[in-house]
């Protein structure tokens, strides 16, 4: 009778497997992937504990004092004697927090258009380069006409189209929503052409021929034998995506057909910022602005690192 493992070796085997796997000694010997892995986790905690690191509610009139507006950082108001970090925008709202309660927008809506525009993107690359003939043919032609678009100009396209066919009482409340889709569907075509690609390599190889003699059904082998065949480079192209959504809903609430003002995100504050910037009251623009700015590149050098790693011809 032979013993079987216990579930706790397994896992301290599994463990130890991935810890001395090429990616991870490349991460561990990458300071730049480590410093910004540290940076984006750092601001991802912030925001989802954002409730409990914010010393205010931004968005809680109750909690607001129209005397603390314009207050700098550091320095105690003149009216009220309260001091805060980063000082207060024009409603006496604490810039920290709406940092941090922004930034859970901003993150939110990007990792929510990246998964819709890779659930999309993988679908339709996974058919076009496994079905071919017809319908490959109109997929490719799709994406290829959404190519001569800047992404931008089709995300403002589709949440105009979306925000006007939207009742005005609920668009406040589905800016959000018609906002990630909006991102999403301007995204997926990278997504697509990869998967697309690799799919037509992976189809041709002998363990797809063997699931088709034993009677395997197209979509099972799509989404049991090639999908995981073919994920590598898409976790590449959705880690630099996610920088990219962040600054497109960026972007959008900047020029104001983004998040609405009841939940604004680091775009919103920007541009609420920008209003004041030429009047001394810098620190409302900046302090959102650099947040912007740290999130964005930490995320573009970490997936620049995964691009690298999971590169077979660079090992």
């Amino acid at each position: 009778m032979t013993d079987t493992p216990a579930p706790k070796t397994v896992a301290r085997s599994r463990l130890a497997m991935t810890w001395d796997s090429d990616v991870a000694h490349a991460f561990r010997h990458s300071p730049v992937a480590m410093i910004s892995f540290a940076v984006t986790a750092i601001l991802i905690l912030s925001a989802v504990f954002a409730p409990l690191i914010a010393p205010h509610d931004p968005f809680n009139p109750a909690t607001l004092n129209l005397m603390n507006g314009f207050t700098p950082p550091g320095e105690a108001n003149m009216f009220t004697g309260e001091s805060f970090v980063l000082g207060t925008d024009d409603q006496g709202r604490d810039v920290f927090s709406t940092i941090l309660y922004g930034l859970r927008i901003s993150l939110f809506v990007g990792f929510a258009a990246v998964g819709f525009a890779m659930v999309l993107g993988i679908t339709l690359g996974l058919i076009a380069g496994y079905v071919g003939g017809l319908v490959e043919t109109i997929i490719m032609r799709v994406a290829d006409v959404q190519l001569t678009f800047p992404a931008i100009l089709v995300a403002m396209l589709i949440f105009g189209i979306a925000k006007g066919i939207t009742p005005p009482e609920y668009r406040n409340d589905v800016a959000i929503w018609v906002l990630i889709i909006a991102i999403g569907l301007s995204d997926w075509v990278q997504f697509a052409r990869v998967v697309r690609g690799a799919t037509m390599v992976e189809k041709s190889k002998e363990y797809v021929q063997a699931a088709r003699l034993i009677g395997r059904s197209p979509a099972a082998i799509m989404l049991r034998h090639i999908l995981p065949n073919v994920l590598s480079p898409v976790l590449v192209i959705a880690t630099i995506s996610l920088a990219l959504a962040i600054i497109a809903e960026a972007t959008l609430s900047f020029l104001g057909v983004g998040a609405p003002p009841t939940e604004p995100s680091l775009g919103t504050l920007i541009r609420i910022g920008q209003s004041f910037l030429f009047s001394g009251e810098w620190w409302i623009l900046f302090f959102p602005a650099c947040t912007l700015l740290v999130l964005a590149l930490s995320v573009n050098l970490l997936g620049d690192w995964l691009r690298d790693a999971l590169n077979p011809r660079l090992r």
